[in-house]
């Protein structure tokens, strides 16, 4: 009996809805990361993209828990001296909650060239309507 190697012939990929209402943003990122990776599947392999397709709906209503909100920040910088932006997550998440959605899943998954790939399956939307019911995805329930 030899081994199962996931690869490009034989993943099978599913859609499932995470709903971020009303629940801390890290757990939403961290559940969708393993989503995207595969990790939730048996014949997960390391080396293959062998993740599925997640739509998060309701970024807005995400929380941030503790002083977050007011004490953390976005930061981005240009190269250049002087070229640093930072925008407190108060602003990040009645703004753009895509964003801080994203950067959070981003920041969850390791530092390879499969990440590029998997990061092309998450959709993110701010309310609860997506354009995605023709996938038919499952709601993916919080073990």
């Amino acid at each position: 009996m030899s081994t199962f190697m996931a690869n490009k012939g034989n993943i099978v990929r599913k859609w499932y809805i995470l709903d971020a209402a009303g629940k801390p943003l890290g757990k939403t990122a961290a559940t969708a990361a393993t989503l995207l990776r595969g990790k939730h599947k048996p014949e997960y392999t390391p080396h293959a993209d062998c993740g599925d397709y997640v739509v998060i709906v309701n970024a807005e209503k995400a929380v941030l828990t503790g002083k977050k909100l007011e004490q953390k920040y976005y930061r981005t910088h240009s190269g250049w001296v002087g070229g640093l932006k930072e925008t407190p997550y108060r602003l990040l998440m009645q703004q753009k909650p895509e964003l801080a959605m994203r950067v959070a899943v981003r920041g969850m998954m390791p530092r390879n060239i499969i990440t590029k790939d998997s990061l092309s399956r998450l959709h993110i939307y701010r309310g609860a309507e997506h354009p995605h019911t023709a996938q038919k995805p499952e709601s993916w329930a919080a073990n």
